[in-house]
């Protein structure tokens, strides 16, 4: 049996624990933290999820299957590396644009590579979880 105290504090940590992993995935190129480990903390998060209200709630919430996740996150990645073949650089060269958002720096194609290792960290942790708590 799953502890009550959990169930429940699972609803108020799950949005402050999905917060913080973007937070970590958009200040990632300039600071500590970046697509991996806002990957795993959002995974982390998903997975506690899991633990205390059922792995077909956890899959309803994340809306969307984790291996879609992982296909989109590598074809990002993939993207982010080709955008320097259009200014003749070499594959995975950064490309920086003056389009300021609310993230210290300048946007550019490292953020567009950790969001898609975001999101394939986040599939593959998903897969791994989800087939062992099925089991």
């Amino acid at each position: 049996m799953i502890s009550l105290i959990l169930a429940t504090a699972i609803v108020y940590l799950l949005p402050l624990l999905l917060l913080m992993s973007i937070f970590l995935l958009l200040h990632g190129h300039n600071l500590p933290g970046g697509g991996f480990v806002g990957g795993l903390v959002a995974s982390a998060a998903i997975a506690l999820y899991a633990i205390a209200r059922g792995v077909e709630e956890a899959r309803r919430i994340l809306r969307a299957d984790p291996n879609t996740l992982i296909g989109l996150g590598l074809l990002m990645a993939a993207c982010s590396g080709l955008i320097a073949f259009l200014y003749g650089e070499p594959f995975l060269t950064s490309q920086w644009t003056a389009i300021a958002i609310p993230v210290e720096g300048h946007v550019g194609t490292p953020l567009l590579f950790d969001a898609g290792v975001y999101l394939l960290v986040v599939g593959v942790a998903l897969t791994v979880i989800f087939s062992l708590a099925e089991e």
